[in-house]
């Protein structure tokens, strides 16, 4: 079955997860259906501060705006199977956890735990606070997953790119897309 997933991305730092995110979604294309992509206005501006570029205006998905509530993963006849945010910052997980769907990120996120799909937030803020893991307990509690984007290393990773896709490529595992990726074989 060809999956069907939302991308959102958020104005935490960390947009190198979200563009690799996107790029892999490219090469995973014969097991997806459909991809929407929502970013918040801040996620425009840190993607350009961070990567010095605006190369997600190019990639073969449909973008949909922030106030778009008539997007189709705003509803759950849509069946939209997965979303990712990535990078979710404590805002945008604080407003799931709150159940306020003030834009479609939070709307969308929503939905997608009202119907018992899979949510996957890439939380990117350090330190933590009491509020912040709150936050992440009541999202677990709903049936989201917290995929901290923290780096593994016992690939050794060579540049930042392929560290940062040591955390992208588990996210594809945990949204359940095929993908060759290293795989922890012990010492």
């Amino acid at each position: 079955m060809k999956r069907k997933i939302i991308v959102a991305i958020t104005g935490a730092s960390g947009s190198i997860y979200a563009s690799l995110l996107l790029n892999k979604l490219v090469q995973l294309r014969d097991q997806i259906a459909e991809v929407g992509v929502v970013m918040s206005d801040n996620a425009k501006d840190v993607w350009r501060f961070e990567l010095d570029n605006e190369e997600y205006t190019k990639l073969p998905f449909k973008f949909y705006d922030k106030k778009d509530f008539m997007a189709p993963f705003a509803s759950g006849s849509a069946k939209f199977d997965t979303m990712i945010i990535v990078p979710c910052s404590m805002g945008t997980l604080g407003r799931i956890a709150g159940g306020i769907s003030d834009d479609l990120i939070t709307r969308a996120a929503d939905v997608i735990l009202k119907e018992r799909r899979k949510l996957i937030l890439v939380a990117r803020d350090t330190p933590l606070n009491l509020i912040h893991l709150r936050n992440m307990a009541t999202v677990i509690e709903a049936g989201g997953i917290i995929c901290p984007a923290i780096p593994s290393y016992y690939s050794k990773p060579q540049t930042i790119e392929e560290l940062a896709m040591t955390v992208v490529n588990r996210v594809i595992d945990l949204a359940g897309l095929e993908n060759e990726s290293y795989e922890w074989k012990g010492m």
